[in-house]
């Protein structure tokens, strides 16, 4: 019996984005963007939570590396229809969009009771 051995990563996007950040201030952004595209699968929570602002945008040229070569999730609490609007920078959302939208599964997990409700947390 032969085993594959695939490398997830889980990051919220909040996180991700701090981490480039440091990474560019520190001189070490390829490096750290080089981890990101070796993993098989990057698994992206609270997807454009908020509008990337300022170099945040300009980190997800470098996602074209994924496409075609690994998977990534992105898991957003909002549309697809929006994101180019949270994304900014017209030309640049089209280009990320294009990498993200093509060849993409989308399933949408709508509920009238959040998780929040169900467990208790909130009213």
């Amino acid at each position: 019996m032969e085993f594959v051995i695939y490398k997830v990563k889980y990051i919220r996007l909040p996180d991700l984005l701090d981490e480039l950040a440091v990474a560019r201030d520190e001189g070490i952004f390829r490096k750290v963007m080089k981890l990101f595209k070796n993993v098989n699968l990057l698994i992206l929570d609270e997807w454009l939570l908020t509008p990337l602002k300022g170099n945040e945008t300009h980190d997800f040229r470098n996602y074209k590396s994924r496409h075609l070569n690994s998977s990534t999730i992105f898991c957003s609490q909002f549309d697809p229809r929006g994101w180019h609007e949270k994304i900014g920078e017209d030309t640049l959302a089209d280009a990320v969009l294009d990498h993200i939208v093509h060849d993409s599964y989308s399933i949408l997990i709508d509920g009238k009771v959040s998780m929040r409700e169900r467990n208790g947390i909130e009213k």
